[in-house]
C-alpha cells in the first residue's frame, strides 16, 4: 500500500478533482461530477481511496500480490509529484505473512528498513506485528511493514489505517513546533519590554499630577506591545489548536492498536511518549504564555490609564478649582457694578424728580423742589434694590430649570 496526505489550499480544490478525474480518465473510470468529499475506485490492479478532510487530502492505494514493487509503482509517471497543494506524508506499507523464519531477524530488518533501528509491538492482541522507523528512505517515502499472524481482513486494513493516521496526525500536529519555536522568543523578548515599561510605570507612581507626556508615551507603548502580542495570537490559535486537536488523535490511534511489547524493540507509543509528546508539549506552553502574556499587557495597561485617569481628574480638580475662585471674584465685581448702577439710577431718577418738582412750582404747585427730591431719593432707591433684586430672582430661576 502506498498513503500520501497532501496539505491543500481552498483555491486549489478544483486543480485536486481535475488531477483525479485525469487518473480516473487514464484507467477509463467515471469521476462524478460534481466532487465528493470521498471517492473508491478500482484502477487496473490498483484499489484506490481518496478521502478530503479539513486541511488535507489523503489518497491510498493498494496492491495485492507478490514482489516488492510499491503500490504508487503502477500510477501514471509523474502523476503523484505532480499533486497540487503540499506533500505532508507519503508512505509505502508492506503486509507480509509471519513465517517463524523471520523473526525480526536481521536480515529481514536491514530489507525493510535499512540501518535504521525498528520501533514496532504486537498489535490487535497478538494477531500481527506492526513495525517502522520514523525516517524517511530513499524516494522521499517513510516504510511501514504489518507481520499478519492471524489477522482477518478486516482487521489488517484497520490496522494499516491506523498507522496512516498516526503517521498523518502526528505530522499535522508537528507544524505547529516551528511556530511555537519562534513565539517563544518573541514571548520571552516582549516579556522582557513589558517588564521594563511596568518598572517606568512604577517609578512614576509617586507624582499623579504631572508627567503627562510620559505617560502618554508609556501608553503608546504598551498599545504597541498588546497589538504585536494580539497579532501572535491571530496568526498562531489555528494552528496551536489544530495541534492539541491532531496530539489527541495520536494518543488514541495508538492506544486503539492495542500494543505488546516485543523483545528489545521500542513501542510506538513509547516512541510518541519521548519524541512526540514532548513537541506538543512545547506548542501548549508557547500558546499558554502568550495567552498570559495578553492578560498581563492588558492589566498593565489598564492600570495605566487609571494612572491617566486620576492624574487628568487631578489637573480637572484644578481647573474647576481656579474657575470657581474666577466666578466669585467676578461676582464681586458684578456686585460692586451693581452698587454703583444703583446710585446711578438713583441719581438720575432724582434729577428728573427735581425737574418735575420745579416744573411744578413754577406753575403755581405750592412744592419746594428740593424737599421733593430729598423725600424721592429713599424711595427711588428702595424701588431701584426690589428691581434688581427680582431680575436676579427671575435669572436663578431660569438657570435651574
Amino acid at each position: 500500500m502506498t498513503h500520501v496526505a497532501v496539505l491543500i489550499a481552498a483555491d486549489e480544490r478544483g486543480d485536486e478533482s481535475r488531477h483525479i478525474a485525469d487518473l480516473c480518465s487514464a484507467f477509463d473510470v467515471e469521476w462524478p461530477d460534481p466532487a465528493p468529499s470521498q471517492f473508491r475506485a478500482r484502477l487496473g490492479l490498483l484499489s484506490f481511496t481518496w478521502e478530503r478532510h479539513g486541511e488535507f487530502s489523503g489518497f491510498t492505494f493498494a496492491l495485492e500480490g507478490i514482489g516488492d514493487e510499491p503500490a504508487a509503482g503502477r500510477l501514471p509517471k509523474g502523476w503523484l509529484s505532480a499533486l497540487p497543494g503540499l506533500t505532508l506524508v507519503a508512505v509505502h506499507a508492506t503486509l507480509l505473512r509471519w513465517t517463524d523464519a523471520d523473526v525480526l531477524s536481521a536480515e529481514f530488518l536491514a530489507r525493510h528498513f535499512a540501518a535504521n533501528t525498528a520501533i514496532g509491538a504486537d498489535v490487535a492482541g497478538g494477531s500481527g506485528v506492526a513495525l517502522t522507523d520514523f525516517r524517511i528512505h530513499d524516494g522521499a517515502y517513510s516504510r511501514i511493514v504489518l507481520l499478519d499472524r492471524g489477522l482477518t481482513r478486516l482487521q489488517a486494513g484497520r490496522t494499516l489505517q491506523r498507522l496512516f493516521e498516526i503517521e498523518v496526525y502526528r505530522m499535522l500536529a508537528l507544524l505547529a513546533l516551528p511556530i511555537a519555536q519562534r513565539q517563544l522568543a518573541t514571548v520571552t523578548s516582549i516579556e522582557t519590554e513589558l517588564a521594563l515599561l511596568t518598572a517606568d510605570l512604577a517609578k512614576g507612581a509617586g507624582d499623579l499630577s504631572t508627567g503627562s507626556v510620559d505617560d502618554e508615551m508609556l501608553l503608546r507603548h504598551i498599545t504597541d506591545l498588546a497589538g504585536r502580542v494580539e497579532g501572535e495570537l491571530v496568526a498562531s490559535q489555528f494552528r496551536f489548536g489544530a495541534c492539541r486537536a491532531y496530539g489527541d488523535l495520536v494518543t488514541t490511534r495508538v492506544a486503539e492498536l492495542r500494543e505488546q511489547r516485543l523483545p528489545g524493540t521500542q513501542t510506538i507509543g513509547e516512541f510518541m511518549d519521548r519524541r512526540f509528546k514532548p513537541a506538543v508539549a512545547t506548542v501548549a506552553i508557547a500558546s499558554q504564555r502568550l495567552r498570559e502574556l495578553s492578560e498581563r499587557v492588558a492589566r498593565t495597561s489598564t492600570l495605566l490609564l487609571t494612572r491617566v485617569d486620576v492624574a487628568r481628574e487631578r489637573q480637572n480638580q484644578a481647573l474647576l478649582a481656579s474657575m470657581d475662585r474666577r466666578v466669585k471674584t467676578q461676582l464681586r465685581l458684578q456686585q460692586a457694578v451693581e452698587g454703583l448702577s444703583v446710585a446711578a439710577i438713583v441719581y438720575y431718577a432724582a434729577g428728573l424728580v427735581g425737574y418735575l418738582a420745579k416744573g411744578l412750582s413754577h406753575g403755581g404747585v405750592p412744592i419746594d423742589p428740593d424737599v421733593a427730591v430729598a423725600i424721592a431719593i429713599p424711595v427711588l432707591i428702595l424701588l431701584v434694590l426690589f428691581a434688581t433684586t427680582r431680575a436676579r430672582r427671575r435669572a436663578l430661576a431660569d438657570e435651574r430649570h
